[in-house]
């Protein structure tokens, strides 16, 4: 079973998460942002992950702090999920259009943190969620995931389906990435013999 359980609890979050990297697209999500509850259920779904998600954090300061930790959490569990690597795929890639926004994802499952994000969402706020919390995110996630992640906006110009994308299209670079190459089902994907 590649499944994760990751419990967070700081001054400012206490986040409880289950992730199932073979599920059926299942999610029950309560973060406590609204936006981010709608994202992650896009991601799960896309991705064919079973996630819950439950947090609570300082919202009445900002989205800030919840958002970050919950990218941080996710990162963990999928690094916990994927354990020593052994089949994977490795790499995924997508280019995802949607009516006002066309993106690109690429992902490395190489057990090196990077992100490049490339979007220029032109309003600030989706309702009430800042659009900068985005970048901050996916950073989180690329940073405890251990993996490159490349996020590069083609077109837009509707700032809600372009982060709406950039999750979509993850989901399904991710997707791509972790499955398992039934060719390689024992063997590490890398000439190093680790990742």
């Amino acid at each position: 079973m590649r499944t994760a359980e990751i419990n967070r609890k700081t001054g400012e979050t206490d986040i409880a998460l289950r992730l199932d990297l073979d599920g059926s697209g299942k999610s029950s999500i309560d973060t406590g942002v609204g936006f981010m509850n709608h994202m992650l259920t896009l991601f799960a779904r896309h991705g064919r992950f079973d996630l819950e998600i439950k947090a609570k954090g300082d919202v009445q300061v900002d989205d800030h702090h919840t958002v970050e930790d919950i990218g941080i959490a996710l990162g963990k569990a999928f690094d916990q999920a994927l354990a020593d690597k052994k089949g994977i795929v490795r790499y995924g890639s997508q280019i995802l259009p949607m009516d006002e926004a066309l993106i690109l994802t690429a992902i490395d499952f190489s057990g090196r943190c990077y992100l490049a994000y490339d979007a220029e969402i032109p309003a600030q706020k989706v309702g009430t969620f800042d659009t900068e919390l985005a970048e901050e995110f996916w950073m989180a996630f690329a940073r405890n995931a251990q993996c490159t992640l490349h996020i590069r906006q083609l077109a837009g110009t509707n700032s809600h389906h372009i982060i709406e994308g950039i999750f979509k299209s993850a989901a399904r670079s991710i997707r791509a990435a972790v499955k398992i190459d039934e060719d390689f089902a024992d063997e590490v994907p890398s000439t190093k013999g680790v990742l």
